[in-house]
């Protein structure tokens, strides 16, 4: 499995789509880059440090650079290849994959929304199941025709694949707990899904009838499933969400506190800045100078 900081962008180096209608072998090579396989269909049959990897029809695999890898059997095979360097990618332990997985759905949002480095973990070796296998190719032909234009085409190819790389690793964690806990996961995968809801919506105007019709479930039963899961209400995670981002807009601009709190989905000022001080500490004002002093002080 591999740590990749998805606030870097890779460097796309090469991308493509073959397509061998005749038995082929890949040829012994050592890179500097990584290089990522993903299959369309037939196999391909490579070694690297001594492993020997099978690909087939939705398998991706993703080589480590300055490590020698070659073919080992002739087979056909379509399939599409991106080389690529990262300043901040390392192979790091699996683990407790369920554990990693469970920590990976509970606080992924909330690792990003309090500004921390957001880390995808990204699998070696990995069959796509056949929702995310063709949504894949989707995307793979899209970075493709991304890559093959002529006016920024390496950076915009580069944010695609970042897209996808994140959206490869929830697929790889969420079937990780399906598989070991069958139907004990559905809370669990709602749960994930609403903290999507939660950070899609945060500007509109959120309400426990709302969230039961979105989910099709009971709110009360929901709302008792959430905060047993995150250790916070819905509302209470909701207003977090909110004053995160209120304080970001604070830091980066001179808007009226009134306008902060409509942009951020609590438009009475009141409110605003009585859930400030309750979740922050402080009142907006005070956070304000707080911060426009650290700045002076910087300077």
């Amino acid at each position: 499995m591999f740590a990749v900081n998805t606030e870097m962008l890779p460097r796309i180096k090469l991308m493509g789509f073959v397509s061998y209608k005749q038995p082929w072998i890949h040829f012994k090579r050592t890179t500097n880059e990584h290089v990522l396989y993903f299959i369309k269909s037939g196999e391909l049959h490579l070694t690297e440090k001594g492993i020997h990897y099978i690909l087939k029809k939705g398998d991706i695999l993703l080589l480590e650079p300055n490590i020698e890898h070659e073919g080992t059997e002739k087979h056909v095979c379509d399939y599409y290849f991106i080389h690529f360097e990262h300043q901040d990618i390392s192979f790091a332990q699996a683990g407790d994959l369920l554990t990693m997985a469970r920590r990976f759905i509970l606080e992924e949002e909330t690792q990003q929304t309090e500004g921390g480095d957001f880390i995808c973990h990204f699998p070696k070796h990995y069959n796509l199941s056949k929702n995310v296998l063709s949504l894949s190719i989707q995307a793979m032909n899209e970075m493709l025709m991304l890559y093959r234009r002529k006016y920024f085409n390496r950076g915009l190819t580069a944010l695609k694949f970042t897209e996808w790389l994140i959206e490869v690793s929830r697929e790889h964690f969420i079937a990780a707990l399906q598989n070991h806990e069958g139907s004990n996961t559905k809370p669990l995968i709602k749960v994930h899904a609403l903290l999507d809801y939660i950070h899609e919506h945060y500007t509109d105007k959120i309400t426990g009838q709302g969230i039961a019709q979105e989910f099709d479930c009971n709110y009360d039963y929901l709302n008792r499933v959430f905060t047993r899961l995150t250790g916070q209400s819905i509302m209470r995670y909701v207003n977090r969400v909110r004053i995160n981002h209120a304080k970001e807009l604070i830091e980066a601009t001179h808007l009226p506190f009134g306008e902060i709190g409509y942009l951020t989905g609590l438009d009475d000022p009141f409110y605003f800045s009585k859930v400030f001080k309750k979740i922050v500490g402080v009142t907006p004002s005070q956070y304000y100078k707080e911060i426009r002093g650290q700045v002076k002080e910087s300077h």
